[in-house]
């Protein structure tokens, strides 16, 4: 910066002072700038202006002391021997106090993080950015900076453990100076200064950030497997919104927290994104450990987003924000998320700001013009239910198909994974029959895929709220295929060996009915006549219940099985009874809430699966017209 004017609009004299980067080349002769003294000679005193600038003030006698401020004009610069000489203009003046003060920045040329190169080591350069993490360091505090073009990291150091610079904040735009060099293997500047932008320059570079940052974000491919899907190609636009919130959120330096119900549908879902975003969270990352940092996979027991759910997330975001300068994360909900039961957790969030992504095929409640009660509460909400489907289409098959808009580098390895999802989940449409023909292209026949969702829904019973990444990947086949044999014989034989034990102890119990209307109403007491606290748990033991009872009779039957305990209840039905008697399980709990408030009835899941809790005291009340609703049913 050159100014040469001696005197300000207020009439007080202008005094510059220097950045402490600010090299000889940057002063004017005839200016006055302000500066310390370092040094005191009998012939004189050096006046510091910066880190490397200093001139000789020669006089005899002199009376200032080491420390004093002074203010000094510059008599002649001598760049080729790096010195200069200056005159006393003011002495031991306060600052600000009768002169005006203007700045002077270093005056380099601002680099683009893409431009930093090896060949840049040693250099001092001038980039600008947006602060998208500051992270306190044992050493330095370390600035992630991201411009238009790509990302780096700025150390700050004065002493050990030392926050640098505290009045800066994550989302602020700085310009920083400083040295180029190479921390475990990646580009790091080792900072001289660290500058928030004027106004002016602070939007415009905001602007070329999100221009930059966006369109980097959209997703190249957003096709899907299934092609002639009619529900999926009414999801793709969705799909593909999560998909580039998603990536957005990686470019933003944000972390992603996924939450995923622990069954096979689930599972498939959570760990297809994972594959899809762990590959660019470490090439966009300077951190080794970012996959761990960055990026969360907790399984959620229930089928919806809990209140004990959301506040454990919270509580983890909040302090990694505290300690670690990280942005609040991203929350993605697949397999759970849409039903009214994840409102309360959904609300929970938003009051603080937590964006939120829900992919899910449960039952959303009434769906009009495209949007349901939930998406009063999530950015973007995928559900076939949404676009004229039903909970056929699995969230696992979603999520795969979301994934490979994440990052197609990763369709290959999880072709299979809506085919185990679908088995897993007992759907049965068209989408699905061409999912299990892509798994078997991939090796995996029918039965295969139902061993696979057997050992993942065994495994996942132990891990309870763990997400069991190195297992389920070898469950998966994403691994070692050897070892996936061996592991899925293993878990295998144990399940079955289970759940003949459970079955043994419970399917003598089953009290069976006919109704009028030709429904099997079958009934199970599991607290009286099952195994507790082991797997399968009661919802698993309804299902294999059930499977039995329609293995004997048939799918295109209308049978149902309802399994209660004190103070809850299981339900599964065939689809005949949700296609030809219109029964849906959400309805009826709807029901049950209005005629008995004071059960306290709560629960959901899809329209023939789900669960059903109330108080104990009102079990006969509740059951007694459960039943009559299905007594009443007709074709």
């Amino acid at each position: 910066m050159k100014n040469n004017k001696n005197a300000s609009t207020s009439g007080k004299p202008i005094v510059h002072v220097l950045n402490p980067s600010c090299q000889i080349e940057d002063l004017e002769i005839g200016n006055d700038y302000e500066g310390v003294i370092t040094r005191v000679e009998k012939y004189g005193f050096f006046v510091s202006l910066s880190k490397s600038v200093y001139g000789l003030l020669r006089t005899r006698n002199p009376k200032e002391k080491v420390g004093d401020k002074v203010v000094v004009k510059i008599a002649e610069i001598k760049p080729h021997k790096g010195k200069m000489d200056v005159d006393l203009s003011y002495s031991k003046i306060k600052y600000g106090n009768d002169y005006e003060i203007i700045t002077v920045k270093r005056n380099v040329k601002r680099t683009k993080i893409a431009d930093l190169s090896e060949d840049n080591i040693g250099r001092n350069v001038a980039i600008q950015g947006e602060i998208i993490q500051i992270q306190q360091t044992s050493g330095p505090t370390i600035f992630t900076i991201r411009d238009e073009t790509n990302i780096t990291w700025v150390a700050a150091f004065s002493e050990p453990g030392v926050r640098m610079y505290p009045e800066l904040d994550v989302e602020d735009i700085v310009e920083i100076l400083g040295e180029v060099s190479v921390h475990s293997g990646k580009i790091q500047i080792e900072s001289e200064t660290i500058e928030k932008l004027d106004e002016e320059e602070e939007n415009k570079l905001k602007e070329l950030i999100e221009e930059a940052m966006d369109k980097k974000a959209a997703p190249d491919d957003t096709s899907v497997m299934i092609e002639e899907s009619e529900i999926l190609q009414k999801l793709r636009p969705k799909l593909a919104e999560a998909a580039k919130a998603i990536r957005r959120a990686i470019l933003d330096g944000r972390s992603i927290l996924v939450r995923h119900h622990a069954d096979a549908d689930g599972i498939c879902a959570g760990i297809a994104v994972e594959q899809a975003v762990l590959p660019i969270l470490r090439e966009e990352s300077n951190d080794a450990d970012a996959e761990w940092h960055f990026f969360k996979r907790s399984p959620s027991k229930a089928p919806f987003y809990e209140l004990e759910d959301v506040v454990k997330d919270l509580s983890f975001a909040l302090e990694d924000m505290e300690r670690h300068g990280q942005k609040l994360p991203l929350l993605v909900l697949l397999d759970n998320g849409s039903t009214e039961e994840d409102v309360a957790a959904l609300r929970h969030s938003r009051v603080y700001g937590i964006e939120s992504i829900v992919v899910d095929h449960h039952y959303p409640g009434e769906v009009e013009n495209g949007r349901s009660l939930i998406d009063d509460y999530v950015d973007i909400h995928v559900n076939p239910y949404l676009v004229g489907g039903d909970s056929q289409l699995t969230a696992g098959a979603l999520a795969v198909e979301l994934a490979g808009m994440i990052n197609p580098d990763v369709r290959n390895q999880i072709r299979h994974f809506p085919g185990i999802a679908a088995v897993g989940d007992h759907a049965e449409c068209m989408e699905v029959d061409k999912y299990l023909e892509i798994a078997e292209e991939e090796g995996y026949s029918r039965e295969d895929l139902d061993k696979v969702a057997t050992c993942i829904d065994f495994e996942a019973y132990f891990l309870r709220f763990m997400n069991g990444r190195g297992v389920m990947n070898t469950i998966l086949g994403l691994e070692d295929k050897e070892r996936q044999e061996e592991l899925l014989d293993v878990l295998i034989s144990e399940s079955d060996k289970r759940v003949e034990t459970q079955l043994k102890a419970a399917m003598p119990n089953v009290e069976t009915v006919y109704f009028e209307n030709g429904i099997q109403f079958n009934r199970l007491d599991v607290e009286k006549y099952a195994h507790k606290f082991t797997y399968p748990a009661p919802g698993k033991t309804t299902g294999y219940v059930h499977d039995k009872l329609v293995q004997e009779k048939g799918e295109d039957q209308p049978i149902m099985t309802l399994a209660n305990g004190p103070d809850f209840a299981v339900l599964r039905a065939t689809e005949v009874i949700k296609n030809d008697f219109n029964f849906n399980l959400n309805s009826v709990i709807t029901k049950i809430q209005e005629e008995l408030p004071q059960a306290g009835a709560d629960g959901g899941g899809h329209e023939v699966a789900g669960s059903l809790k109330f108080v104990e005291g009102l079990q006969e009340e509740v059951l007694n017209l459960f039943i009559e609703e299905v007594k009443n049913l007709k074709l």
